[in-house]
This record gives structure tokens, sequence and C-alpha cells, in this order.
């Protein structure tokens, strides 16, 4: 009888809980219309790939070759899943 094979659910979490280093795809923005607005304006929108470079209070994040600080507050309105990076 073949076994069947399932394919894991993506690691998802708040852009704030992501580890410093890793890389993550948004799934979703999260928060009142205007916030989610503004974040989509930074390029912050849906399957956009972020790299978190380094912070916890004040996220450094690289999206689109641009390197964007962005407040934990601003940060925990994005959703993300987290991607392995190919070596």
């Amino acid at each position: 009888m073949p076994s069947k094979k399932t394919t894991p659910k993506p690691c998802q979490m708040r852009l704030t809980e992501l580890p410093n280093g890793e890389s993550g795809r948004v799934l979703s923005l999260d928060g009142e219309a205007g916030t989610c607005a503004r974040l989509r304006e930074m390029g912050f929108c849906e399957s956009a790939v972020i790299e978190k470079i380094a912070g916890q209070r004040t996220l450094l994040c690289q999206l689109c070759g641009i390197r964007i600080a962005l407040s934990d507050q601003a940060a925990d309105h994005i959703v993300v899943e987290s991607i392995r990076k190919v070596v």
C-alpha cells in the first residue's frame, strides 16, 4: 500500500517573530485599513519576499533590494511564512 505524502503547512508568523537573517513571504497584512495601506505603499504587499536583517524593537529588512527600517509595532501587522534559502 503506497504511503501518503503530506505537504507540511508553511510556518506562519508575524514579521517580528521571524529570526534575524531569515527570509519570509508576506501572506497577509493584519490591522487597520490605513496601516495596511501604508505598508503596501512601502512595498510590503502580499507575496513580497522580505529578509529580516536585524533588530527587535526596530527591524532592518531588505525588500526588493532596498533596506527599510520598520518599527516592531508596524512589523507586527505583517504575517509571513518562513521560506528556506536554496544553497
